[in-house]
């Protein structure tokens, strides 16, 4: 594959940053943007499965994400955030990790919500045994983590991820507020230091699985934002739960991780015929 052109990367990263806002996203247009004119914007390719999965391929080595510096962040945008959320990819190289971590650093200490989905790409990885050790090693800074039933079973060696026990034994650290794991179409499980338990799934046709994921944790993330304490109280997290797994829900029904992704509204009314 021939190298893009500063120009012809320019316009990519352009059309999707017009992209994000046609479809409603936060973004202060240019002024949050990096740009690097020595390399590619990311690409991922995903193939669906007769089922709705799906699998990736990634072409990177190196693309513009894995050079950002400590430099080029935003620290006082991060210190007036409620919510701190990020993943792992961004701990595979160098000066990315570095700037994660400072990123990280800089939300811890001004009281942020420090939210985690690791969101296990193992091709992105040099091993197995790196992303293990690359996604564990902030394992213990997160107030809210997110993984799956598969990430689960990596992360413990093959345990069963339906024990309770392994969830608490080796995922749950001290200072963790909730843990949650999806389950896919069955909904999710909850973990607190005062309760667990499942809120269950909203049931349609799955034709696109991608970014499923990305649309619970966002709508979880939108309760959270406008109760932080939620955690606390069993059915508000149920009904915030629910109300995430009604967004991931609607996201599989179409093709595309943005174009699916609902609005409130469309979350309210796909549960109220859930329950009808």
């Amino acid at each position: 594959m021939e190298e893009s052109s500063e120009n012809e990367n320019f316009e990519r990263s352009r059309r999707i940053l017009n992209y994000q806002e046609q479809a409603g996203g936060p973004i202060r247009h240019w002024d949050l943007q990096r740009f690097d004119s020595h390399a590619r914007t990311a690409l991922a390719f995903v193939t669906l499965r007769a089922d709705g999965e799906r699998e990736f391929m990634f072409f990177r080595n190196p693309s513009a994400d894995m050079l950002l510096t400590e430099a080029e962040l935003d620290k006082d945008l991060i210190r007036k955030s409620c919510i701190f959320h990020y993943g792992s990819i961004s701990l595979i190289e160098e000066p990315c990790r570095s700037t994660h971590l400072a990123a990280l650093k800089v939300a811890k200490e001004a009281g942020c919500i420090l939210s985690y989905d690791p969101n296990l790409r193992l091709p992105l990885w040099p091993s197995a045994e790196a992303a293990r050790q690359g996604i564990m090693s902030i394992w213990d800074q997160a107030d809210v983590i997110k993984i799956s039933e598969e990430e689960i079973t990596f992360l413990t060696g093959g345990d069963d991820a339906y024990d309770d026990n392994v969830v608490f034994k080796k995922l749950y650290h001290p200072n963790l507020k909730l843990l949650l794991v999806t389950e896919g179409p069955e909904g999710c499980r909850y973990y607190t230091k005062e309760f667990h338990g499942r809120v269950h799934g909203v049931k349609v046709q799955a034709v696109d699985t991608t970014g499923a994921g990305d649309a619970f944790v966002g709508g979880l993330l939108n309760s959270l934002a406008t109760d932080p304490d939620l955690y606390k109280d069993e059915k508000k997290l149920q009904e915030a739960l629910l109300f995430a797994n009604g967004c991931g829900a609607i996201t599989v029904t179409e093709k595309g991780a943005i174009p699916a992704l609902p609005t409130k509204e469309a979350v309210f009314k796909i549960l109220a015929a859930a329950t009808a």
